[in-house]
């Protein structure tokens, strides 16, 4: 963080006599713009040196991590001797630290592909409805153990459209894993999608809250998305910070994870063209939407904030 230097008035011996020397020059000592230049693209090297590094990292940790929980699997299978109780929940702890390890680093791995520009977007032809149902089977066992309700019903109205099912997966699971982390047992879940008339903005307009109702054009050229759910709700001030990059609420800062879970969402989605935006107020629950086009826009933004 930069620090600024006050200037401090001090009377020297002869100052306002005949021959003392001049008062500097406002402006003296202040970086010309070249110099701003210079030290703005030594900064971007620097950043992307080290995200590279920090990826490559994490990427040599993924294959000895991997034997790891191999050799847990194979532990608790029993195929090398039986194990008492004492033993079977320790592996079960080690199995769990595992596949949260796993989860950081596949995290960084993606934010690091995504920052640096080497995850690509592919889009196919695809069944939305087939993609969101999968990930709430692969999620549904996870929230019955927790004691949370997780409901889906299948929009008929959704054409098929080109989109990257992987990425938008990944989207889904982020924003279901947000919610299983902070909806206390007993709550529910829901995961709602709909054709949508995105009216998109100039990019002189100004933002405003219109953009998210409905318009009244009979032809929809996007999915809406949303994933509601009945936790704790975020406070207004934080609905654009909780998509950046390493963030935490103030009060979520003993919560496990690296911040990135929501940035991770907000880059695919621009990575698809389209946005993501939160609708919270505490104590009443979050729905995280986000729009999809159906044709692919041809320069998507994939950096940046929802602005």
């Amino acid at each position: 963080m930069a620090t600024v230097q006050k200037n401090l008035c001090v009377s020297q011996p002869g100052e306002g006599k005949p021959g003392a020397s001049a008062s500097p020059d406002p402006g003296e000592g202040m970086p010309s713009p070249a110099d701003l230049q210079q030290a703005y693209s030594e900064l971007q090297q620097r950043f992307q040196r080290t995200t590279n590094a920090l990826g490559s990292a994490a990427h040599d940790l993924k294959t000895p991590l991997a034997i790891l929980n191999g050799y847990v699997e194979l532990l608790q299978s029993e195929k090398l001797g039986p194990l008492n109780a004492r033993q079977r929940e320790v592996l079960t702890d080690m199995q769990s630290s595992g596949k949260r390890l796993q989860q950081f680093i596949q995290d960084f791995l993606t934010y690091s592909a995504l920052e640096t520009g080497g995850l690509k977007m592919q889009f196919e032809t695809g069944n939305i409805n087939q993609c969101l149902s999968d990930m709430c089977r692969l999620w549904s066992t996870r929230f019955q153990e927790k004691g949370l309700a997780l409901y889906f019903l299948a929009n008929d109205k959704l054409p098929v459209f080109p989109l990257d099912s992987p990425k938008l997966e990944r989207v889904i699971s982020n924003l279901l894993e947000n919610s299983f982390k902070f909806i206390p047992a007993g709550g529910t879940v829901w995961l709602h999608a709909e054709p949508y008339m995105w009216e998109r903005r100039a990019a002189a307009q100004p933002a405003s809250a219109g953009e998210r109702r409905r318009q009244d054009n009979t032809q929809p050229n996007s999915v809406k998305v949303s994933v509601s759910d009945t936790g704790p709700g975020i406070p207004a001030e934080f609905h654009q910070e909780v998509f950046d990059d390493f963030f935490r609420l103030p009060s979520n800062e003993n919560q496990e994870g690296m911040g990135l879970g929501l940035a991770i969402v907000r880059r695919l989605v621009q990575g698809m063209g389209g946005k993501v935006w939160v609708e919270s107020d505490p104590g009443a629950g979050c729905k995280f939407s986000f729009l999809i086009p159906f044709k692919p826009s041809p320069n998507p933004a994939g950096k940046g904030k929802n602005r």
